[in-house]
């Protein structure tokens, strides 16, 4: 068994969960998560149109808070585990519903799950899930 993290913009979780659920995933957990990535605005760019003048006052604050260093951005996080075999088809609906070919797409991981039991009938492995 595998479980199966994605991290995705929170405009494309309906779209996600449909998508899955039609291909026969319904099983999933959701959360709103907060986060960034690696890479981070060009604020040297940003940093000259400040200094510059070149913005109006509306247009300074936003350049701001877009050259905020630490800045988290709003995500929701979908977890699924699922049998090995289906890895693959679920990671591949998961980019083709999510990929917009910009930064912020978000991430997805796979982790090996070692046991899942169902608390209601004591179900183990698959049976559980």
């Amino acid at each position: 068994m595998k479980e199966i993290i994605s991290v995705i913009r929170i405009n494309k979780m309906n779209e996600t969960k449909k998508v899955l659920s039609q291909a026969g995933y319904p099983s999933m957990t959701a959360k709103k998560v907060s986060g960034r990535g690696k890479k981070m605005s060009n604020i040297e760019v940003l940093s000259n149109l400040i200094d510059n003048g070149d913005l109006n006052t509306f247009e300074h604050q936003v350049v701001e808070s877009i050259t905020e260093k630490d800045r988290m951005l709003p995500k929701i996080m979908f977890m699924m585990v699922v049998a090995d075999e289906d890895v693959e088809n679920i990671v591949q609906l998961i980019i083709e519903t999510n990929q917009t070919g910009s930064m912020g797409d978000g991430k997805i991981f796979v982790c090996d799950v070692d046991e899942a039991i169902r608390v209601r009938t004591s179900e183990h492995e698959l049976d559980a899930i």
